[in-house]
């Protein structure tokens, strides 16, 4: 069974973190710049919230020419659903549906190991479902014949 540490090792441990002080506007710019939906937030070394685009889309919808006068302490999710290195994908893509969450912490204990997103797991799954298709294809390819029986002839072999 596939495990959220072994999605994290293909992924990397790549981290974007931001502090809960930071400008709204700084957290925008520096998203956009890293091409990220989202940023770990972080204060005295402890996760204390995560940003994503879900909570900027509704701050900009509310105080859309005050943008630049809030931190992100006002805005960021302060509790968000996180998952150990030990937890299957089917257990994150559960809670992922469940709390409409794109963007899920990995803690092991307290210390953040990484970030897993929606685009990961659906990545992850893929490449599984790949990966078990190829065997199921080395494995019908390489089928046993029985002792007396010939094998059946495929459309592309000679006469």
């Amino acid at each position: 069974m596939l495990k959220v540490n072994e999605i994290l090792r293909v992924k990397g441990h790549a981290l974007y973190t931001g502090t809960p002080d930071m400008l709204v506007h700084q957290a925008i710019e520096s998203m956009s710049q890293l091409d990220i939906g989202s940023l770990v937030i972080m204060e005295h070394g402890e996760l204390v919230g995560m940003l994503t685009f879900r909570e900027i889309i509704r701050h900009i919808h509310t105080h859309d020419d005050k943008v630049g006068q809030f931190t992100v302490r006002s805005i960021m999710d302060d509790a968000p659903v996180s998952v150990s290195p030990n937890t299957s994908a089917d257990e994150v893509q559960r809670l992922m549906l469940d709390k409409h969450a794109r963007y899920i912490p990995v803690m092991d204990g307290p210390t953040l190991m990484g970030v897993i997103s929606f685009y990961d797991m659906a990545r992850a799954i893929v490449e599984a479902q790949q990966f078990e298709n190829d065997m199921l294809k080395a494995y019908i390819r390489d089928w046993p014949v029985e002792a007396g029986t010939a094998p059946t002839p495929s459309k592309h072999s000679q006469p």
